[in-house]
């Protein structure tokens, strides 16, 4: 029983302590609750606070810059309205000028109105004058200026031809002077020999018992090498000696070494021959090309493509008039740079356009045209600068002068050819030119007599005193030389001199 009671006693004790933890946790959670408000309210009213205070600077910075921007929009109206009172009065000037403007205009008008019509009348009373002068004269107006000029010319002839002979001579004098000190300096500066050249077609034998072996059984031996080189082989009766022929000098090299070899070899068959021309030809391709890369290297020519180069080599076996065409293209570039850089013109262009003005002659022999017109069309196909080929095309007179540079070519090739003992003539071009320089003389009407003197340097020219005036003789002079200028190709200068002599003969009887 008492058990009974302790475990109601128990029982009913865990009720009312969990009632009285449950009364106590809802107060706890009651002033909790109640502490919260308090601090949202406190946050509320601190926001408040911050709301007005950022509205209140706010509203005063707004009153500041609308303060501001009603300043500048009163300052820009002042402005304005200056700029406006401004423009008003240069209108106002403007309106003045004007009219000031139109009448200026309408008394310029009425003024030449009023000259129109004074000139109306100078013209007429100069036409009744000269009609008037043409009746009394009973020449026209053509007819009296001719006779007057006539008059004036003959009276003053002799001060007239002597005014122009002392401005002649003065100008002529201070130009030659300076071409000479330019010409002199550029070739003291150059000291190269001027030793002619001829390419040997000569090949020296020790025997003339070679000369059958060359010959071989029916002519064998010659007719393979002949097809192998493409020259021709002469084996005459000159002793210690084989002529090769051809129109192609690098052929006759390459068959003069393959020749050279054999006879020293002494096997001499047509399957040697075709080697040792092989072997020959590969020598001598060698040596085009390091000559055409030695002519560049020395002149100073740079950039030029390969094949230029190579063709230029080949300018080694190349003469004209006893002179080796490589070497005259090479002094002709020094001295076309001298002269450049003399009188200012572009040094590189110079060089280069003298030292490739001759090489259309490499190939002249194979392709049809002058040696002008080949050399311009592998400088274009090989991309040459177009500067470079109009210096080099007008130095034989088929292109005009276009550049200074194509000048000077020209002047360095007569220099370089016309040196004491650079090139050497047949007598038959010799007496063919001196003959062609006398015709063109002869050709001019008036002409006695004509003789060419100093190797055909100078030309002497005896005309009629009676069919030929002073003024006429220098105006032929003058005519004849730029004659033969056109048509006569010719190293250095040619001097023209006409000589009009009068004799007066009376016999004392």
């Amino acid at each position: 029983m008492s058990l009974k009671l302790a475990v109601v006693f128990a029982g009913f004790a865990g009720l009312v302590g969990i009632a009285l933890g449950y009364y106590l946790r809802l107060i706890i959670s009651l002033g909790k609750r109640g502490s919260m408000e308090i601090k949202i309210k406190e946050m509320e009213l601190s926001a408040k606070e911050e709301a007005k205070k950022i509205l209140l600077r706010s509203e005063t910075e707004a009153a500041e810059v609308l303060k501001e921007a009603r300043g500048e929009i009163k300052e820009r109206e002042e402005k304005v309205k200056k700029t406006e009172e401004r423009i008003i009065k240069k209108e106002d000037l403007l309106d003045k000028r004007q009219v000031d403007i139109d009448k200026e205009v309408e008394g310029l008008k009425a003024k030449v109105i009023e000259i129109k019509r004074i000139k109306e009348k100078v013209e007429k009373l100069e036409s009744d004058k000269q009609t008037e002068l043409e009746k009394i004269g009973r020449l026209s107006e053509d007819e009296a200026r001719e006779r007057l000029l006539k008059t004036i010319e003959k009276k003053y002839e002799e001060d007239l031809m002597e005014r122009i002979r002392k401005l002649e001579q003065s100008g002529e004098e201070k130009l030659e002077s300076k071409a000479k000190e330019i010409l002199t300096t550029a070739i003291q500066r150059l000291g190269n020999a001027v030793s002619s050249d001829v390419l040997t077609t000569t090949v020296t034998i020790p025997s003339d018992d070679i000369k059958g072996k060359i010959i071989g059984k029916e002519g064998r031996n010659i007719k393979a090498f002949e097809r192998a080189t493409g020259v021709e082989i002469i084996v005459d009766d000159t002793p210690g000696a084989i002529t090769i022929s051809s129109f192609d000098p690098v052929r006759r090299q390459v068959a003069r070494v393959a020749l050279e070899n054999l006879i020293l070899d002494g096997r001499i068959q047509p399957a040697k021959i075709e080697s040792l021309v092989e072997k020959a030809e590969a020598e001598i391709n060698k040596i085009i090309k390091e000559k055409g890369n030695q002519a560049a290297y020395e002149t100073g020519v740079i950039n030029l493509d390969p094949r230029i180069t190579t063709i230029l080599g080949r300018l080694h076996f190349r003469t004209s008039y006893g002179q080796n065409v490589l070497q005259h293209s090479i002094e002709m570039a020094h001295i076309a740079g001298m002269l450049a850089e003399e009188i200012g013109a572009n040094v590189a262009v110079a060089k280069a356009g003298a030292l490739l003005h001759d090489i259309g002659k490499a190939v002249d022999h194979e392709v049809h045209g002058t040696h002008v017109e080949i050399g311009r069309r592998i400088l274009q196909k090989f991309g040459a600068p177009e500067e470079v080929v109009k210096a080099m095309q007008a130095h034989h007179g088929e292109y005009p002068y276009e550049t200074l540079e194509s000048m000077i070519v020209q002047t360095a090739d007569a220099i370089s050819g016309a040196r004491p003992g650079a090139r050497r003539d047949t007598v038959e071009n010799y007496l063919k030119r001196l003959e062609e320089l006398e015709s063109i003389a002869t050709s001019f009407a008036g002409v006695e007599k004509a003789y060419a003197l100093q190797a055909g340097r100078e030309i002497r020219v005896f005309v009629t005193p009676t069919n030929v005036s002073d003024f006429e003789a220098k105006q032929m002079a003058a005519d004849m030389a730029r004659k033969i200028e056109s048509e006569l190709k010719y190293p250095g200068e040619i001097r023209v001199t006409v000589i009009r002599e009068t004799r007066v003969i009376e016999y004392a009887r």
